[in-house]
């Protein structure tokens, strides 16, 4: 069977395989585009994320991909499902907003009116945790809105477990991408 598919790929010849090369990267550049795009209209680094953990049960379970907004004209309420990342930690954290703080800035002696206008100190917690997060702040006292990658606004559970399974075993990922590179080569199309 394999061998039937290389004698006709060396039919084919050359340009065919440089232009299936190219098929497959245009497919990929596309995924990639979409993606940036999607962070760019949801004004946030990362549009989609994989729940990673038990930590928010039984509002999200692990696996569940999450549709993230960051806008920028709303504040983070008491309430608010954010997913926020750590200086240094490359993992981002699905937790629940538990407090938010405004800072009153007086510079010059004005005090600036708009609630947008202040910076918002928030402090987290998982549903299913017992303690606030500050331990996980790695020396932060509160949350800044630098902080937070967006605000969860919708999901699908368990859809993310093949993002899961591809990252506690990489095989998996490179057989995957592997056989998603040889389907592009043999496909005679």
């Amino acid at each position: 069977m394999f061998a039937d598919e290389l004698r006709s790929l060396r039919r084919l010849g050359l340009r065919h395989i440089l232009l299936q090369i190219l098929n497959f990267a245009s497919v990929l550049a596309t995924g990639l585009m979409i993606w940036k795009g999607l962070g760019l209209a949801c004004n946030t680094e990362s549009p989609i994320v994989v729940v990673l953990s038990g930590s928010m049960e039984p509002a999200f379970y692990r696996g569940d991909l999450l549709f993230l907004t960051n806008p920028a004209s709303q504040r983070y309420q008491t309430g608010d499902i954010t997913v926020y990342k750590i200086p240094g930690a490359d993992i981002p954290i699905v937790h629940r907003v538990m407090e938010t703080h405004d800072d009153v800035s007086n510079k010059k002696g004005l005090v600036t009116a708009s609630p947008l206008g202040q910076r918002q100190r928030i402090l987290t917690k998982g549903d299913n945790n017992p303690v606030d997060d500050i331990d996980l702040y790695q020396g932060l006292e509160w949350l800044e809105r630098r902080h937070i990658v967006g605000k969860v606004r919708g999901f699908l559970p368990y859809v993310g477990y093949v993002t899961i399974a591809m990252n506690d075993f990489p095989q998996l990922k490179y057989a995957l991408l592997g056989g998603l590179g040889l389907l592009a080569l043999i496909q005679r199309e």
